[in-house]
């Protein structure tokens, strides 16, 4: 019997899932699910991302309590959406439905910054189109290691705070060798949020992907 309960609530997320994803589609919109864990710096690589980019894009915000992050974004005139999961570690496609219909996403690009966590968020499948997995060097070079399903379900995975690489023992090696073992045609991007170091060639693979879709 629990067995046919888990199974029940996943067909359900999936099934909303799927109605998000054709509801994009006609909104001409494309969701990006980023992943990482508390301190990535998720959110600094949303909001520089979309300063860089010049196409219109929005934030949902999931965290398990506050408003902080949103309020970063906010500030930076970036419409966005809050979601609280009052403790749950990870967003689900039904959160994703309601906030959807909170936001104007017409033509735009959604970010949605998952609560911080890199193991549930992994298995939750929430609409977008693709999952990007941030990674930070203060966080070490063995994290694909550790959490392998996010890097092996990211279509691509961000390295952020590569401004810190001279003061930090990291192994870029070995860090570029596990996500590739996981995911050899995944791209990996090396960036700094905070000087812009490494952002245009992201933002010009992310652009493609955009224009990809609705063959702009």
């Amino acid at each position: 019997m629990k067995i046919k309960v888990i199974k029940d609530v996943l067909e359900a997320n999936n099934y909303i899932a799927r109605k998000i994803r054709e509801e994009l589609i006609k909104r001409q919109a494309m969701m990006i699910n980023v992943i990482g864990s508390p301190g990535a710096g998720k959110t600094s690589f949303i909001t520089k991302s979309i300063e860089k980019l010049g196409i219109k894009s929005v934030v949902i915000e999931g965290d398990v309590a506050s408003d902080i992050d949103s309020k970063k974004v906010a500030g930076l005139g970036i419409p966005v959406v809050q979601i609280n999961t009052g403790g749950g570690c990870h967003l689900n496609a039904n959160m994703i439905d309601l906030a959807l219909k909170e936001i104007d996403v017409e033509n735009a690009i959604i970010f949605v910054e998952n609560v911080g966590n890199l193991i549930c968020p992994a298995s939750f499948d929430i609409g977008e189109d693709f999952k990007v997995a941030v990674s930070s060097v203060p966080e070490g070079h063995d994290k694909p290691y550790k959490y392998p399903a996010v890097f092996e379900k990211a279509r691509a995975t961000v390295l952020n705070k590569v401004d810190l690489m001279k003061h930090l023992e990291f192994d870029t090696e070995s860090f570029y060798e596990g996500v590739t073992a996981l995911n050899p045609s995944g791209n990996i991007f090396e960036v700094s949020s905070i000087n812009g170091d490494g952002m245009e060639e992201w933002i010009k693979w992310l652009k493609l992907q955009f224009t990809k879709k609705f063959n702009r």
